[in-house]
């Protein structure tokens, strides 16, 4: 097992930064891919971003390339994500998860993923 713990969130205003971040315990954290992912209001989750276990592959959706930035520690369990120039789209709930794809091309896809964190609320008003 692997317990996720986001924090990080809450309001902010357009083109601020903002950083989430995700505490793990339990199964040893360098051993997983990392995800971010996020659900909108009213509308179906989605993936933001991934790590590879080591942190040298990442990914991002094409909604936060350039704005996004994911990375890890793995010295401290953690996961982050950097989140800049926010916009009133990156509104969310931020969920991380842990997880073991075959291949890091499909850790966007959210049933790659074994653990998941209760999520952060984000709101980025006009």
């Amino acid at each position: 097992q692997v317990q996720l713990v986001e924090s990080g969130g809450g309001p902010v205003q357009t083109g601020d930064s903002l950083r989430l971040s995700c505490a793990a315990s339990g199964r040893t954290f360098s051993n997983y891919t990392m995800g971010w992912f996020r659900r909108p209001p009213g509308k179906e989750r989605k993936f933001v971003a991934a790590i590879s276990w080591s942190g040298s592959s990442v990914s991002y959706s094409e909604r936060v390339k350039g704005r996004f930035t994911i990375s890890r520690d793995n010295a401290r369990n953690t996961l982050y994500l950097q989140m800049n120039s926010m916009i009133p789209e990156d509104t969310a709930v931020y969920y991380c998860a842990a997880g073991t794809p075959a291949v890091f091309s499909l850790s966007y896809i959210a049933t790659k993923y074994d653990y998941w964190g209760q999520g952060t609320q984000v709101t980025v008003s006009s």
